[in-house]
């Protein structure tokens, strides 16, 4: 496990240089938030994060509930039981192994490893605009129907799970980088995911911080370069239908 620090965000990279897996711990005045909650063996890794840090985490915050953010989930709330777990209230249907899909949204089959047998439940069921301590939540459906991002309201750094990805190449969820075509094969919709992308470039992030590959500071010009790209390529593929 690799951790990165920048100002109020730490970085836990599980398998940096083969399959990078990230997770976050949000620092408050006297308590942590834990953004995803990884792949099922990093539960040593972020418990001792936040005890080298020095203080406890007391939320568990959810993305989306794709298999490798969440992985750890059951694992940490046997070691952490008071600590709260928000997701989506869309995405807390996957969390319980529900792929259904509900009457308004497109209805393609959600992609992506959709975990089984999950035993936490949500305590809290987020909604766009929601404040987590220091975070405000954002709804960015595309990777997944329910996705989140979280908007650090101190600093403008925002945690934007499988929204974008850098891994590979910077993108928009949904974009095929060949490099690392993982998180595009897990989009569920990409013209959501475009339409969350822009909103989010909106926000004027100062960090952007995501699932896979490393934090980028001042990334307005690389989110305009991933923006135009997706729509070039959404477009085309439109096209040609």
């Amino acid at each position: 496990m690799k951790i990165t620090q920048i100002g109020h965000l730490y970085q836990l990279a599980f398998m940096p240089r083969f399959f990078p897996v990230n997770c976050y711990l949000v620092e408050e005045e006297s308590e942590l938030t834990l953004i995803d909650a990884a792949l099922p063996f990093s539960v040593k890794g972020i418990l001792q994060a936040a005890k080298q840090i020095g203080k406890p985490i007391t939320r568990i915050v959810l993305t989306h509930a794709h298999g490798d953010h969440i992985g750890a989930l059951d694992g940490l709330k046997k070691e952490l039981p008071h600590a709260q777990v928000y997701i989506s209230r869309r995405d807390a249907k996957l969390l319980a192994g529900n792929v259904e899909l509900e009457p308004d949204e497109l209805q393609t089959p959600i992609k992506g490893g959709i975990p089984k047998g999950i035993q936490t439940k949500p305590d809290v069921l987020l909604a766009d605009g929601d404040r987590i301590g220091s975070l405000q939540a954002f709804a960015a459906p595309g990777h997944t129907p329910g996705s989140m991002a979280f908007l650090d309201v101190r600093s403008r750094a925002l945690i934007a799970g499988d929204a974008f990805q850098v891994r590979g190449g910077v993108a928009v969820s949904g974009v095929v980088k060949w490099k690392f075509p993982f998180p595009a094969m897990a989009t569920w919709s990409k013209e959501a995911s475009l339409s969350s992308a822009r909103r989010l470039r909106e926000l004027a992030p100062s960090l952007l911080a995501i699932g896979h590959g490393r934090m980028i500071e001042q990334p307005a010009v690389v989110l305009d370069a991933a923006l135009e790209e997706a729509t070039a390529k959404f477009q085309s593929a439109t096209a040609t239908i």
